[in-house]
């Protein structure tokens, strides 16, 4: 049987639906699961086992059966955990089908099959009583149902069900207690993630539109590694807060609440932002904590265990709201089934009476709704900004046509005010359109910048006024864009404008490279790396299941990272190994690359990472990738804006860095699909 699949087409910038087998979906979520992030979380598995065996005791000393609940088991592993502890029975469920299968495998594999039952169900369906899946209600309830944001995973009705439906009362619940934390923080950096700045151009301040600065942005949460984010970069203005607690011993609620932390300012500033996390008590007593702070809160940041699946969260206020050093606030959460949101008050009584709890942040001016966060990062990144207007300077001409393609882009206002009489700009969506014509409004671009909600292969010379193109300019950035050359539909825009072009037109960008560096991962291996043995059980069947689901179609694709967050060292220089010149059409014929580099530097060679770099013109260009030379160490500075391909080897290899050893690579970029086709490997000496 075939099913279909939506995915961008990097050669029309449009979803397509594809057809594919079925099996197609799990693979893919497998392939691209944390599943192994998580067993290699010696912190979190070694927590959860230690209040699995306290409670267990606490059961037994009672002289009860002990009778466990496992929601959301995975590989079984904490199942396994309890019967080892002691544990009479466990009910282990699991809603993801393959899961479910391998679950199943490492119980029977490990010899606990008498004493684990797997349950293919959600939870919320799972039935008690002698002919249903659960002989009995549970004494022991397990569950690892948490996301970045604590419950964005459906925790809160998960356990509502389970005390409702499934757990005795009185039951030991493992973890027992989690508490979320917060801190209020000034952050130029963090705040350009929401907001829109000014920016200089050509010596005229282009503004944001008003409808944008008083947007409450996006309700969705920003979850980040914010241990990759240096205290040098924000300013507290409050302590961390202890937000609320939620006991999961005891019925839980997923309906709205509101709770409140009041606090004395610590600096003086503009409340932006809130920085987030949460810990896990995995015992009544709190003795066994699992921590999701970030790094700089440890007095020795070596201690901080390092996790994927579970990071920490930003939030982003309805507002920027002034904050004097030594005042009384308060800080306040609201959380509904599945998310939070947070705003700030003064601490004064007639406040508390009078306000009413703060509505979910909703967008308003549509600009949250085109533009992602790194997004906004990157229209905000003064630099860049500055690259393009030297090289948008050097090649306008007052008397000529301008012609933007880039989705959201402010390239066409930028052009108007360098001096350009005449530019158009193809947008993707009219909400796009209408985002872009509020920037337009609010600096007085009122004639000379047409916005064109057409697709470039639509585009006639009655839509220029029957003129020729004589700048083709773009940044280029596509919302559909996933992987750092599924920007190169750029060139596939150009090709399909070819009739529209002067002889002498300029294309800028003139041309892009694909730039690889070898490198050795601090810590984002273990996504891929097989666990073998967890804690003492054999995890082998979820190593060979993943790996099954990389081979379906994965084994040979790279797969989008923001680099920032995860540190790395390069082993070898960093090479421009494929050139796409946009001057020319897209070629009918593929381009290929092959070659090697050598291991420079000593290490373990985790992977190949690869991004691209713009060339504006001759002497500016732009980087989706490094912003900065390698070090001598090995040391990369990333783009905090865009996402780099990850091409992880199969078996990493260890270099002693003589450059006897190199990376081997064979590349080749399929016009017809517009993707680049690889295969990497490391040569011995």
């Amino acid at each position: 049987m075939r099913t279909f699949c939506g995915r961008a087409n990097p050669t029309t910038g449009a979803p397509d639906r594809e057809e594919d087998s079925e099996e197609f979906d799990h693979h893919q979520e497998i392939a691209r699961s944390c599943y192994a992030d998580m067993l290699h979380d010696h912190d979190r598995n070694e927590k959860y086992y230690e209040g699995i065996r306290g409670a267990v005791a606490r059961l037994k000393a009672r002289s009860e059966t002990v009778i466990v609940l496992d929601i959301g088991t995975g590989t079984g592993l904490l199942s396994m955990m309890a019967v080892t502890a002691g544990a009479d029975f466990c009910y282990a469920v699991e809603v993801f089908t393959p899961m479910a299968e391998a679950a199943r495998i490492i119980v029977e594999r490990n010899g606990f099959s008498d004493r684990i039952k797997i349950i293919n169900k959600h939870s919320t369906d799972v039935s008690v009583g002698p002919e249903g899946d659960m002989q009995t209600r549970a004494n022991l309830l397990i569950t690892e149902l948490f996301d970045t944001e604590l419950i964005g995973e459906g925790a809160l009705p998960s356990y509502e069900h389970a005390h409702r439906h499934l757990v005795q009362e009185r039951c030991e619940a493992v973890p027992h207690r989690a508490t979320v934390y917060a801190q209020l923080v000034e952050s130029e950096l963090l705040w350009g993630w929401a907001q829109l700045r000014p920016a200089e151009v050509g010596g005229v301040r282009l503004l944001p539109p008003p409808a944008v600065s008083r947007c409450a942005g996006a309700h969705s949460v920003c979850d980040v590694q914010l241990s990759q984010v240096s205290p040098a970069s924000f300013t507290p203005l409050s302590p961390v807060c202890s937000m609320f607690s939620v006991d999961f011993s005891k019925p839980v609620s997923s309906a709205f609440q509101t709770y409140s932390s009041h606090f004395v300012a610590r600096a003086s500033g503009r409340g932006q932002v809130v920085l987030s996390w949460w810990d896990l008590h995995m015992d009544p007593a709190g003795d066994v904590v699992c921590s999701m702070a970030p790094s700089w809160t440890y007095a020795d940041q070596k201690e901080a265990p390092w996790r994927d699946h579970w990071m920490q969260s930003v939030y982003f206020l309805p507002e920027e709201r002034p904050v004097t050093d030594g005042a009384e606030l308060r800080l306040t959460v609201c959380h509904d089934a599945y998310s939070l949101w947070f705003s700030l008050q003064t601490h004064s009584q007639k406040d508390r009476q009078t306000e009413a709890p703060p509505p979910r942040p909703r967008c308003t001016c549509q600009a949250h709704l085109v533009w992602t966060r790194p997004r906004f990062g990157e229209l905000n990144d003064r630099r860049r900004t500055e690259r393009y207007v030297q090289a948008l300077r050097s090649v306008l001409k007052e008397d000529g046509v301008c012609l933007s393609v880039s989705d959201g882009s402010l390239l066409p206002v930028i052009a108007h005010k360098l001096g350009a009489k005449k530019v158009y700009s193809l947008e993707n969506s009219r909400m796009s359109k209408q985002v872009i014509q509020q920037v337009m409004e609010a600096n007085g671009v009122t004639a000379g910048v047409e916005l064109l909600e057409i697709g470039a292969d639509h585009l006639s010379r009655n839509d220029l006024g029957d003129q020729q193109v004589s700048l083709l300019m773009g940044e280029p950035f596509f919302s559909t864009s996933l992987l750092p050359w599924h920007s190169l539909f750029f060139w596939y825009c150009r090709s399909a404008l070819a009739a529209l072009l002067r002889p002498d037109a300029t294309i800028l960008p003139g041309s892009a490279s694909l730039h690889v560096a070898a490198v050795e991962f601090q810590d984002l291996w273990r996504i891929r790396a097989p666990c073998g043995r967890c804690e003492g059980f054999d995890v082998t069947p979820m190593d060979e299941m993943i790996q099954r689901s990389l081979d379906f179609r994965e084994s040979r694709e790279a797969e989008p990272h923001p680099l920032w967050e995860y540190p790395c060292r390069a082993l070898t220089s960093s090479a421009a190994v494929m050139t796409f010149d946009f001057t020319q059409c897209v070629p009918s014929q593929p381009i290929s690359s092959q070659g090697s580099l050598p291991l420079i530097r000593s290490g373990r060679c985790h992977g190949v990472v690869l991004w691209m770099e713009y060339q504006l013109t001759d002497d500016i260009s732009v980087s989706t990738g490094l912003t900065a030379p390698i070090s001598e160490q090995g040391g990369c500075e990333w783009s905090r804006h865009r996402k780099q391909a990850v091409y992880f080897l199969r078996s990493p290899r260890q270099s002693s860095g003589d450059g006897g050893a190199a990376l081997s690579y064979s590349l080749t970029f399929e016009p017809g699909s517009g993707d680049v086709r690889m295969d990497f490997s490391i040569s011995a000496p």
